[in-house]
């Protein structure tokens, strides 16, 4: 019986680049930049972030197996943009520009999110 999980079939809040902060586990406070976004399961890569120790074996000579720190997926949901203008986490909004592009906007600031 898993919590609720993120709709995977709509396009995500955050993208990879973006600086979030974590809102919820164990990780909860922590800011971390988005290296990967799974949008398909609904999940993001976060570094630094659910750091998990993976065993591997030793592929050839050229490999050395051992024991790696590696970021583990995260919901998306578990995690909220940074504005980079207020610095502080915000929801989103989408709004349109007189050019006709759909941007990112900050709901506190008002600041523009996408490059």
């Amino acid at each position: 019986m898993g919590g609720r999980v993120a709709d995977p079939s709509g396009p995500m809040h955050v993208r990879k680049g973006d600086v979030v902060v974590i809102i919820s586990g164990k990780d909860r406070g922590k800011r971390g930049k988005v290296i990967r976004s799974e949008t398909d399961k609904g999940r993001i890569v976060v570094e630094g972030v659910n750091v998990v120790k993976k065993h591997t074996r030793p592929q050839g000579k050229a490999m050395q197996g051992g024991i790696i720190d590696q970021e583990a997926p995260i919901p998306s949901a578990k995690a909220m943009l940074v504005c980079g203008r207020c610095n502080r986490p915000s929801r989103l909004k989408k709004t349109q520009l007189n050019d006709g592009r759909r941007v990112r906007t900050c709901k506190k600031c008002g600041e523009v999110v996408d490059r």
